[in-house]
């Protein structure tokens, strides 16, 4: 009786054995065939901390004072300020950032900026000779003092525009450029609008007082930063100390330059109106800072609150290179590959700001767009992306490739694998009963 039921068991299992070649031998004819390995989609890998100089990546954050730590630690003395990291826009402390104020010079990044592009499209050239009207001629305030009739370099009049605040050198710029301050004022705010500066609406190219001319320090954080980012030039000149021009000697106005290490520029404002103003920044150990104080009391107040914002953003935070060019970050599964798995890796490098007390909290979630890839596989073909996150913020992202080819297996070799996949289900399965 025991020679019948194992004879019986024994045809069975041989019955099983070739319903199952046969069935895999189809299977390993068709493009269907299932890879037997399974992996997650994702995986969380903790990142070092090495620093290296600023990235391009550009993408911002808006955080909360509660998502800062030691945001709270100081209550700016501006009645509006920001300190933003310059590469990225991350924004390191905030008080009333988007209240809309008079930035009186301030304005004067937004001129710069539209004359810079000008010049960067062959608009104009930086030799161009600019003619001076009596219109620019007779505007108050700070100048550098253009002769009406006179022909200057416009990039002499830039250059007197970033060193010594020269309203005069506005409307001269604003003339050349658009024929008229009106029509430059129309070109400010339609590009205010380009860049989606939402509080800001500008109604001559120089700052001086008029209703109607606003901007809050969230927007001149951001205007700040696309005129550095994008025209790096600009810092060599407004990091000269003094200008002459008509054997007029005049200092520049930024009470950083020479006093705050690092700092090289960008642009100081003052009327009654809006108070002591300044837009600074500094570069240390590869991190670039832009801060904003407006419509503080005195000059001293002015030079504080900037200084403390500054302080605040190079000690307590990193610029870290989370993730290296090429870096293998995981794997990805491969169906009917002479391997069945194929490593993964960053195709740039990932840098972010971070807070001191949280660079170890700093993850990478690996998400690919198919649990599978069929075989044969490219290298360097892109199969999603690695985010980088603090908790549920985003920081940062970066899409993923293949890190080498993977061929398709012959067919006997995926015959092979499915006669062991079968026979270790099958006894997994005898075992588990």
């Amino acid at each position: 009786m025991k020679t019948a039921d194992y004879t019986a068991k024994k045809i069975l299992l041989l019955l099983l054995l070739a319903v199952f070649l046969v069935s895999n031998i189809a299977g390993a004819l068709s493009p269907a065939y299932a890879s037997t390995t399974e992996q997650s989609t994702s995986e969380n890998q903790e990142t070092g901390t090495d620093q290296d100089e600023p990235g391009q990546n550009q993408d911002e954050s808006d955080q909360n004072q509660e998502d800062n730590p030691g945001v709270t630690e100081f209550n700016s003395l501006a009645e509006a300020a920001i300190l933003i990291e310059a590469s990225t826009g991350k924004v390191l402390y905030e008080k009333n950032a988007d209240q809309p104020l008079p930035p009186a010079s301030i304005t004067k990044i937004m001129t710069l900026l539209l004359a810079f592009e000008a010049l960067e499209r062959g608009d104009v050239k930086w030799d161009d000779m600019v003619t001076i009207s009596e219109l620019a001629w007779r505007v108050e305030g700070s100048r550098m003092f253009l002769e009406v009739g006179k022909k200057v370099p416009l990039g002499d009049i830039i250059t007197g525009i970033s060193v010594v605040s020269a309203n005069d050198g506005c409307v001269a710029v604003a003339e050349h450029l658009n024929g008229s301050v009106e029509a430059f004022v129309q070109q400010m705010n339609k590009r205010a609008k380009e860049l989606g500066l939402t509080n800001t609406q500008f109604q001559n190219p120089h700052g001086l007082s008029a209703e109607g001319h606003y901007m809050s320090a969230r927007d001149i954080a951001n205007l700040a930063k696309v005129l550095i980012t994008n025209h790096p030039k600009i810092l060599e000149i407004e990091s000269m100390t003094e200008f002459t021009f008509n054997d007029i000697y005049q200092k520049n106005r930024n009470p950083l330059l020479g006093v705050y290490p690092g700092a090289d520029g960008l642009k100081t404002g003052w009327t009654e109106e809006a108070g002591y103003c300044l837009v600074g920044t500094a570069l240390r150990n590869g991190m670039r800072l832009i801060s904003v104080v407006l419509r503080t009391k005195d000059e001293a107040e002015r030079l504080a609150a900037s200084r403390e914002l500054l302080d605040y953003g190079f000690q307590n935070h990193e610029f870290v290179e989370v993730v290296k060019k090429d870096e293998i970050l995981g794997e990805a599964n491969v169906k009917n590959g002479k391997e069945l798995t194929v490593p993964v890796k960053a195709n740039e490098s990932v840098k972010v700001v971070i807070h001191k007390d949280k660079k170890d909290e700093v993850k990478i979630d690996l998400s690919l767009e198919k649990d599978i890839l069929p075989a044969p596989v490219e290298a360097n073909t892109q199969v999603g992306k690695a985010e980088i996150r603090l908790g549920d913020e985003l920081l940062a992202a970066t899409t993923v490739s293949t890190n080498q080819a993977v061929e398709k297996a012959g067919f006997f070799e995926i015959l092979w694998r499915g006669i062991v996949d079968f026979f270790r289900s099958l006894f997994k399965v005898t075992k588990n009963n």
